[in-house]
């Protein structure tokens, strides 16, 4: 008899049973001691709720509209790597099952399925990951053929000058299997590469990533797209800010899912400097920890327009392949429907900041006593 999956978080726990235990690692663990990675599921419990009553919920809309485009609720899929280590149809079916639940899915630039790839699963808005290279050539290919397969937006990721210390990654001697590839690397016109084996051209696209990326380098990326960029690993005002000079679109709190500097707070804590600094210019997005409708509730509480679901979707692709992923994006979006309903919200735009309670809030009352 099938277990009946009751919440996201039971995926994780079929994914480890069914994937070898270097490619489960490397989808679930953080950087050096994991204190983030535990730090951003433990922040969503601290903060609570005000739920209002008498309030005719009887009809919820969770519609929302990011950078233009109108879809069926504020949850939306991050980019995560190498999808086919977790199942054979890999980055393809998380694309159906998010086109199914008409919402937005980033693909990462290390993808084992290229943007044409996931472009011809059918229609879907769909968001392109960046990291900046060395080689501005490489740079450019990638960012013209996903605007030319229908990409919507480039996400740019601003937070991994370097890759973060995993020390499950160094213990298991992490390696892209064999039978796959960075398909999106795999035409490019790229000098000098050891194209030997497909795990030289990962380590070699890892090891491609340009240190020096600077400001100035967001700037140059508006030269040579008409696509929005939206920066991905702000969790400063003093960022938020800088961005908004640099007239980017959007940005996403995030600390790369704890896989990058540890001890950084989780995104959640940081959510409310980052929305307060953005003065309403730009929409702020959240990943992170994400596990219920509740944390989602409180991300846009507390001003996030959206968030962004990672580890969830690719233990479920693991454990049930596009079933999994569809599964999981309609449990979020009920949860969130729930809590919305239990707290007196008929749409979106009727979660306010006075719907829950944070530590902060706490230590404010007390110092007034």
């Amino acid at each position: 008899m099938r277990m009946e999956i009751t919440n996201v978080s039971e995926y994780e726990k079929i994914a480890k049973q069914k994937l070898p235990k270097m490619i489960y690692d490397y989808f679930a663990s953080g950087a050096e001691d994991q204190w983030t990675l535990r730090e951003n599921r433990s922040a969503f419990s601290r903060i609570l709720f005000r739920p209002r009553i008498l309030v005719d919920v009887s009809n919820i809309d969770m519609t929302t509209t990011i950078l233009g485009f109108k879809i069926s609720m504020p949850i939306m899929i991050a980019p995560t790597a190498m999808q086919k280590m977790a199942h054979p149809e890999g980055e393809l079916a998380t694309a159906r099952a998010a086109s199914a639940a008409n919402t937005i899915m980033t693909l990462s630039s290390w993808s084992t399925s290229s943007v044409e790839e996931v472009n011809s699963t059918g229609p879907g808005v769909r968001f392109f990951q960046l990291y900046v290279y060395k080689d501005r050539n490489v740079v450019r290919q990638l960012v013209g053929r996903a605007e030319k397969a229908g990409f919507k937006a480039i996400v740019l990721t601003v937070d991994t000058p370097r890759l973060g210390r995993r020390e499950a990654d160094i213990k298991n001697r992490f390696t892209l299997p064999p039978s796959l590839t960075l398909k999106n690397f795999v035409e490019l016109n790229i000098e000098k590469m050891d194209m030997t084996n497909d795990s030289g051209l990962a380590s070699y696209v890892g090891s491609q990533v340009d240190r020096s990326l600077s400001w100035k380098d967001v700037k140059w990326l508006q030269t040579i797209t008409s696509l929005p960029i939206i920066l991905k690993g702000v969790m400063t005002a003093e960022d938020i800010r800088l961005a908004v000079q640099a007239g980017v679109a959007g940005i996403v709190v995030s600390n790369h899912g704890a896989r990058q500097l540890d001890y950084v707070p989780a995104t959640i804590t940081c959510l409310e400097e980052v929305v307060k600094a953005a003065q309403g210019k730009v929409p702020v997005f959240l990943d992170g920890g994400i596990r219920r409708g509740t944390d989602i509730f409180k991300a846009l509480a507390l001003g996030a327009s959206g968030v962004f679901i990672g580890r969830p979707v690719v233990f479920a692709l693991a454990a049930d392949g596009e079933a999994g992923v569809r599964k999981v994006l309609q449990m979020l979006s009920d949860e969130l429907e729930l809590t919305m309903a239990l707290s007196g919200c008929t749409s979106i735009e009727q979660i306010t900041r006075n719907h829950v309670v944070t530590e902060s809030d706490s230590n404010r009352n007390l110092s007034k006593m």
